[in-house]
């Protein structure tokens, strides 16, 4: 019997996206949902503690608070982080958001706004929010839970909520390097756009999964990176820190089924 720690999907995903925020240096790290969320506080508890973290209210804590109810948990404060100093992180580039559009196009422009025609879609969601303003001025990363081409669609989003890096989008005279994409975490790899000319590709797939089966699921044609494999497996300290930050085992319940981290044989 093999002694390599079991894991789920749900906790694979989570030590992805914890990647996304390697290296960052000091900014304030923004999970956007329970896996997210999750990889942030992962990142910040192993390889990255220079990254600042709010109580999702209005102050910084030394370590990340747990998801759900904390019973007789103490957050440690460690400064006051009014939405004031939260917009000055943001116009200064000094934050990194793990976000989940509803469609994602080649160029990597997000929409979180309607599906179909924008005058009569055929659902309305969240609307742009402050996806405008936080896509061209620090870094973001996605969250994916269901890799299909009606996330990552053939052709433009039906909004552009957050930019990308098609040219035509932008403006002459717009300053475009403060923008900066970085991952794309899904159920079935781990993607970016560092290819040639911005163009997408998978760094990592995720156990049992082919590129052929992530391709025939997005809209758009992608290349292989360089040294693609397969993603880490989430070591033992990971998974009781994971365990730990999500003591009601809420990750669980963020994918369907939630199934093994290791695909069983077909």
């Amino acid at each position: 019997m093999s002694d390599k720690p079991q894991f789920t999907l749900a906790e694979l995903l989570i030590v992805a996206a914890s990647e996304a925020w390697r290296d960052n240096g000091e900014v304030l790290a923004s999970g956007l949902g329970i896996i997210p969320r999750l990889g942030a506080g992962l990142a910040k508890l192993t390889h990255s503690p220079e990254l600042l973290m709010t109580d999702s209210e209005a102050f910084l804590v030394e370590e990340p608070i747990p998801v759900g109810p904390r019973g007789d948990y103490v957050p440690k404060y460690s400064g006051y982080m009014s939405f004031e100093r939260v917009f000055e992180c943001v116009w200064g580039g000094r934050r990194h958001a793990m976000i989940g559009p509803t469609q994602i196009d080649r160029w990597a422009q997000t929409n979180l706004s309607v599906v179909g025609d924008y005058r009569k879609p055929k659902s309305a969601i969240l609307g742009v929010r402050g996806l405008p303003g936080n896509s061209i001025n620090h870094i973001n990363s996605f969250f994916v839970p269901n890799h299909s081409p009606r996330v990552f669609v053939a052709g433009e989003v039906d909004m552009v909520s957050g930019v990308g890096f098609k040219p035509e989008r932008w403006i002459d005279g717009v300053r475009r390097d403060l923008m900066d994409i970085r991952v794309a975490v899904t159920d079935l790899c781990v993607m970016d756009w560092q290819g040639p000319g911005n163009s997408p590709r998978v760094r990592s797939l995720h156990p049992g999964v082919s590129f052929e089966e992530v391709q025939e699921k997005t809209g758009f044609p992608l290349l292989k990176a360089e040294g693609m494999g397969e993603t880490p497996h989430p070591t033992a300290v990971q998974l009781d820190i994971i365990r730990r930050l999500d003591p009601h085992d809420l990750r669980a319940t963020q994918l369907k089924g939630n199934p093994p981290g290791i695909r069983p044989a077909a």
